[in-house]
């Protein structure tokens, strides 16, 4: 299985998805990109992990290795898990450092996202995002 910031990084999505000519072949892809994150085990499917603000169930958590930030997710929506992905490609495997310095705007501008979200999935994607660098802010 792939690793999200390891193997596939927000570049390698960026430029996949400049491929596609509609959104709906971009968003199979985003999904897609979901059935590739490694399976979360039950155990760590709790509410301490679950991400507040999410129309759908999600759950974070990490581990810091060798000054890096390496995260579990899961979601039980196909297109949630497919933007997990996305986000995961930006901020697994950085230090926390280099995830507070990321340009998350950038990166979703790049890819031209939030307005083909809905507003409650929107939300979603930027409480993940905010509790990735929650996260991040309390490693460094």
């Amino acid at each position: 299985m792939k690793q999200f910031g390891i193997d596939i990084s927000a570049d390698d999505i960026i430029d996949t998805l400049s491929f596609f000519d509609s959104w709906e072949d971009r968003y199979r892809y985003i999904i897609d990109l979901g059935k590739e994150l490694p399976p979360m085990d039950e155990s760590l499917q709790t509410e301490a992990h679950e991400v507040k603000g999410c129309q759908s169930l999600v759950w974070l958590c990490y581990e810091l290795q060798d000054s890096k930030l390496n995260f579990q997710a899961q979601s039980n929506a196909h297109i949630v898990r497919g933007l997990l992905a996305v986000v995961l490609a930006a901020y697994n495997g950085k230090s926390p450092q280099d995830a507070l310095a990321f340009d998350i705007e950038e990166y979703f501008n790049q890819l031209n996202l939030i307005k083909h979200l809905s507003p409650s999935r929107g939300n979603g994607l930027r409480a993940m995002v905010k509790r990735i660098q929650q996260i991040a802010q309390a490693n460094c």
